[in-house]
């Protein structure tokens, strides 16, 4: 089994920054790629970003370019999430998922995805 739990949501005011945490235990976490996905009440899950298995090439959804930055340490078993410049509408539950197949690509689709972790929440007020 894979466990993923997430961490360090919380409240920041509009053009702040926050960094999520992603720890993975169970199945071999290095090789497997990695993303990060959000959900906010009434709206679809969707795609943030994604890693591949080996930190090697990165995906982001175009909303967040330039203002978010994924990475992983593989060392500690851990996917990280750096938001910068924070905006109202990043606002949701953001969850941590890892692919279903090995040393695979970063992807945007969350069909993908084999396992996911509870969710943090994040609240950018304005």
């Amino acid at each position: 089994q894979v466990q993923l739990v997430e961490s360090g949501g919380g409240l920041v005011q509009a053009g702040g920054s926050l960094r999520l945490s992603c720890a993975a235990s169970g199945r071999t976490f290095s090789t497997y790629a990695m993303g990060w996905f959000r959900q906010a009440p009434g709206k679809e899950r969707e795609f943030v970003a994604a890693i591949r298995w080996n930190g090697g090439t990165i995906y982001y959804a175009d909303s967040v370019k330039g203002r978010f930055t994924i990475s992983r340490d593989n060392a500690k078993n851990t996917m990280y999430l750096q938001m910068n410049s924070l905006k109202p509408e990043d606002t949701a539950v953001y969850y941590c998922a890892s692919d279903s197949l090995a040393y695979g690509p970063p992807r945007n689709n969350i069909n993908n995805y084999a396992y996911w972790g509870q969710g943090t929440q994040v609240t950018v007020s304005s």
